[in-house]
């Protein structure tokens, strides 16, 4: 069933909303913690993964075009500004993105949701690329 993802709250609905978002997160930590590729960028991470998986959470609320919860807690975000301090080169970028399609797969969503949701995560994954 396709929708026009990505107009108004469309996509953040097509995820779950608040609740199918917090499965979508915790199932993306949960493959960063096992999967030996992310290792790596799991290391970039704070040990206790709270604030990391906050942060995703209320990003994606908003980038879905849900409430701006990130805004409401931590202020405006620029995401290349935020990864700036990390050298995140390719392998780092897909091994993030391998991490993020996994758990999309695992989601209950529509399939052209799915399609649509990981192609436009992978925008933010290579704008905070900064190495080769």
């Amino acid at each position: 069933m396709q929708l026009d993802y990505g107009f108004g709250d469309t996509s953040f609905h097509a995820a779950g909303g608040e609740a199918g978002i917090w499965k979508l997160v915790d199932e993306f930590y949960d493959y960063m913690e096992t999967l030996p590729l992310a290792r790596k960028i799991l290391l970039m991470h704070p040990e206790d993964l709270q604030i990391s998986r906050d942060k995703l959470f209320r990003f994606l609320c908003g980038w879905l075009g849900g409430p701006r919860l990130f805004q409401q807690k931590y202020g405006p975000i620029s995401i290349p500004g935020v990864h700036a301090h990390l050298t995140i080169g390719i392998k780092e970028r897909d091994a993030w993105l391998i991490c993020m399609k996994k758990s999309i797969e695992q989601q209950d969503y529509e399939s052209d949701f799915k399609e649509y949701l990981f192609n436009q995560l992978c925008f933010p994954a290579e704008r905070v690329r900064n190495a080769e």
